[in-house]
């Protein structure tokens, strides 16, 4: 092979989990085999990476935060308004926006496999795809959450959306207090993945 990018993690493979090792091993078949040119998988890997990434949909919670005919638009088809904004392809064709309130928490959780809104939270946490959150964000997630950090008042309900190939998610934080007449991109800086996910919350002004 004119290009092993995968040499230098050798040490690592005991801090794979099953299924990555899997993908590993498919991985350097298909390069052994002519069918994919690493490079290729490279630059990919550094798009998601770099250029599409949770400063996408922070940027879309920025302005849903900002301008309320958008938050409307968004609220009604959240595939067109982010589309809107440049944001689109594979894993972003369907997409619905979950706004939080001071009554109501989303969280989401691909229960099946590892759906994921890549086109504007880039590629999904580790995490995310553990099946230990899998199950368990649905089974209980106040103890999930609490174990990211977060804890709700008991008033608070916690609705669990699961992700599938059909329909994504896209959960938008409440605004922090204290933040009245900032810009688009000081709310942006803000948003936390965490909290597009419903896993934290949005950062609040220092």
């Amino acid at each position: 092979m004119p290009h092993d990018h995968h040499d230098h993690d050798h040490h690592h493979t005991s801090e794979l989990s099953p299924i990555e090792l899997r993908v590993r091993a498919l991985e350097s078949i298909l390069v052994e085999k002519g069918y994919v040119d690493p490079a290729a998988v490279d630059a990919i890997i550094q798009t998601y990476e770099t250029e599409i990434g949770p400063h996408r949909g922070a940027h879309v919670v920025a302005k849903a935060w900002s301008d309320a005919p958008f938050a409307d638009w968004l609220k009604r088809d959240a595939t067109a308004a982010i589309a809107s904004l440049g944001y689109t392809g594979r894993q972003g064709e369907h997409m619905a926006a979950l706004f939080n309130t001071a009554t109501l928490h989303n969280m989401v959780v691909c229960t099946l496999c590892s759906c994921y809104p890549w086109t504007v939270l880039g590629l999904p946490p580790v995490w995310y795809k553990a099946p230990p959150y899998r199950a368990r964000a649905v089974r209980e997630p106040r103890a999930v959450l609490a174990e990211f950090g977060l804890v709700l008042p008991e008033t608070t309900e916690v609705r669990v959306w699961d992700s599938t190939a059909e329909m994504r998610y896209l959960v938008i934080p409440q605004r922090p207090p204290g933040t009245e007449g900032w810009s688009m991109e000081q709310l942006a800086e803000l948003v936390t993945r965490d909290s597009m996910i419903g896993t934290g919350l949005a950062r609040t002004p220092q």
